[in-house]
């Protein structure tokens, strides 16, 4: 029982990950204008995502424009991009695989040690969706700081962590754990479900 609750929590820090990488992709805020500095607007805010540009002005009204042409966009972005996608996809297949070989599931009953190996597949792959995460957001921030950094860079373009990006490590942290943790559960699960052929004693000798 203890052993399905800690896959049961896994799962459940897994999957809140895997929402959490979706809202993360979606959202715009990836970074945000700078207020550092002298002789800064505020009168405007310029937030800037995976997919599209807005604006939002001081009286409240915000104006977005998704990106016309993908191949305008720069590396980090196009690569960061695919690296959410793929992290998605492979969120959805470890959900599915996870659920197959939960212990709460009727699938595979009979077998406790492949429905074990099932879940910890899906563990692995909530780890590997996680890492991705983390890869992209880390990449994006990175370049981020370097631009912020540039003596190049004017003032009134410099950029700052968004708000997705944190919602991003936070994801990808909650991928790894719940990962982390389906698979220390078939770990646990398949040493338990595992047994052992018993040795027959020895057959006794009747001396006449």
């Amino acid at each position: 029982m203890a052993n399905a609750g800690f896959q049961l929590l896994g799962f459940a820090l897994a999957l809140l990950g895997w929402v959490g990488v979706i809202t993360s992709t979606a959202l715009p805020q990836w970074r945000t204008s700078s207020y550092a500095g002298d002789n800064i607007v505020t009168a405007q805010a310029i937030y800037e995502g995976l997919w599209m540009s807005c604006v939002a002005q001081s009286t409240g009204q915000t104006q977005c424009k998704v990106y016309d042409s993908m191949l305008q966009l720069g590396r980090t972005l196009q690569a960061t991009r695919a690296l959410m996608i793929i992290s998605i996809l492979l969120g959805t297949l470890a959900s599915l695989v996870s659920t197959v070989g939960m212990k709460c599931t009727t699938c595979f009953g009979d077998e406790p040690v492949k429905k074990a190996k099932v879940a910890g597949a899906g563990g692995v792959l909530f780890i590997v969706s996680g890492l991705l995460t983390l890869i992209a957001t880390a990449w994006f921030g990175n370049n981020i700081v370097r631009e912020f950094y540039d003596p190049f860079t004017p003032v009134n373009t410099r950029f700052e962590f968004g708000q997705a990006l944190f919602i991003g490590w936070a994801a990808a942290a909650l991928s790894m754990l719940g990962g982390a943790f389906l698979t220390c559960s078939c770990a646990k699960g398949g040493s338990q479900g595992r047994s052992y052929p018993r040795s027959n004693p020895s057959a006794a000798k009747n001396y006449v």
